[in-house]
């Protein structure tokens, strides 16, 4: 059993992503396998967290209640196959606020590792679909890792991804690919 951290992004990733936000438990819909691997990921003796951006919240689009809501969601699917997400954190702010949290900014890397009791996130793999994940990811000294769900296929087409990126088609690749690096 490994005592490795994965950190993954929500929306896009894990979820169904929209440009009119996820603002309700019933908009929150899982990706085919996500759910899945993070149980894999679990069972494989990882740590798995999530760092997402949650500017609806600042934008009066939904509260808290409905954004736990939400991970109350991830956290009873997760359940039903016997895992758990070991910590979320989340940036409550809009783009403009200038907080230390919002991806690029690496400040919810730094508040998984403080919560987990890491003392590094030097070579962590960290799951996202945009460039903000990756950036933040790489100001940590973590791995980035691009999924072509959500915005992911946008992104690589873009590219000038930080270097070393590694990119696979959805969180279940991932998780097949962490795992097997482990044995």
């Amino acid at each position: 059993m490994t005592e490795g951290l994965v950190i993954l992004d929500r929306d896009g990733c894990i979820n169904e992503d929209s440009p009119h936000y996820i603002r309700s438990p019933e908009q929150w819909i899982p990706l085919p396998g996500s759910i899945e691997a993070i149980a894999r990921l679990k069972h494989a003796g990882f740590k798995v967290a999530v760092a997402t951006n949650q500017s609806g919240l600042a934008r009066g689009y939904f509260g808290m209640d409905q954004l736990e809501a939400m991970h109350e969601k991830l956290r009873g699917l997760l359940a039903e196959r016997r895992a758990e997400i070991d910590y979320i954190a989340y940036c409550p702010h809009g783009p403009n606020d200038g907080c230390a949290c919002r991806k690029p900014a690496a400040g919810l890397y730094r508040q998984i590792a403080d919560a987990l009791g890491i003392a590094s996130l030097r070579g962590v793999p960290v799951v996202g679909d945009s460039r903000r994940d990756l950036e933040a990811a790489v100001a940590v000294g973590a791995q980035p890792i691009l999924v072509l769900t959500g915005k992911g296929k946008a992104t690589a087409e873009k590219g000038e991804l930080p270097e070393g990126t590694r990119i696979f088609a959805d969180l279940a690749a991932v998780a097949d690919a962490l795992i097997a690096e482990e044995t």
